[in-house]
């Protein structure tokens, strides 16, 4: 496998406001999520254990899904979400707050864009470090294994060029496999404690109390059960709702400073001031 990224991202952003056409890849078998945040990332306990430990959890992110099957749902404020067991199943990813970015050789423009992505280089701020998820490392490993359409090739069909060099399949386990239960698909054992967050998944209005209740049971939850350590979770939610990382804070800022998805911006080197500037590793630039 072997990919060009230079200048595209095209993994870490959502770009479809930059295409008329309709690209809907986040459903996971019958599940379709209730948020729309594009290519999220799925997060193991580890990962999202080793992410609040460094500070940021305040850039994390949980996803429901929605359900039709009465044997695996469970409804929450009147909608019917995947669950195990009468438990909501979710897993964790990262943010994509709105930034102004300029992939394919666009003119810079308001797009969601993963947390950590520096906007002046498309490149990951956390790529050479111990954060480096699983999933963003092996991308797009399971999609050709698994033989399904790749966003290096979306992209191509798209804005044109060559961005996937070699399509042979690397060695890579499954995200979702049989033990992905307690590793990196979650189940709250509390429903009634998340209904009312379920309105806030659909309009992308998550509460910093409803990210942290989610980040906790994820790092509380055992391999392989639906267990979850009360300890644990007590300890994280404190630690997640008290967190404040440079990321959490660009967040904030991108959301007040941006316009609506898919308009004109300001040069992406903005980033200087609002990430590089508080904090935000740099990246090692093509």
């Amino acid at each position: 496998m072997e990919v060009d990224c230079e200048g595209c991202a095209g993994c870490c952003i959502d770009w479809r406001p930059l295409t008329g056409r309709d690209i809907d890849h986040e459903r996971r078998g019958p599940f379709e999520p209730l948020d729309d945040t594009y290519n999220l990332v799925p997060l193991s306990r580890e990962e999202v254990r080793g992410f609040v430990d460094a500070g940021y959890g305040d850039a994390l992110r949980p996803r429901l899904w929605r359900a039709e099957d009465d044997d695996r749902s469970v409804t929450l404020s009147g909608v019917d979400v995947a669950a195990i067991d009468g438990r909501p199943v979710f897993f964790v990813g990262l943010r994509k707050p709105p930034k102004p970015v300029a992939p394919f050789d666009r003119p810079p423009t308001w797009l969601r864009t993963c947390a950590f992505l520096d906007p002046t280089t498309l490149q990951c701020r956390i790529h050479d470090s111990e954060h480096y998820p699983h999933a963003c490392s092996t991308y797009p490993g399971e999609n050709l294994l698994l033989e399904t359409e790749t966003e290096c090739e979306r992209v191509e069909s798209v804005h044109g060029g060559r961005r996937l060099l070699d399509d042979d399949p690397p060695d890579v386990t499954p995200l979702f496999g049989p033990g992905a239960v307690g590793e990196r698909v979650f189940a709250h054992p509390e429903p009634d404690r998340v209904s009312g967050a379920v309105e806030r998944f659909r309009d992308d209005a998550l509460t910093a109390a409803d990210r942290a209740e989610f980040v906790a049971v994820a790092t509380a939850s055992s391999p392989g059960t639906l267990v979850v350590n009360d300890e644990r979770y007590e300890q994280t939610l404190e630690t997640v709702l008290a967190a404040d990382s440079w990321a959490g804070r660009a967040i904030d800022r991108w959301a007040e400073a941006a316009d609506g998805l898919g308009e004109r911006a300001p040069d992406p080197g903005v980033a200087r001031d609002v990430e590089d500037d508080d904090g935000a590793p740099p990246t090692p630039g093509w």
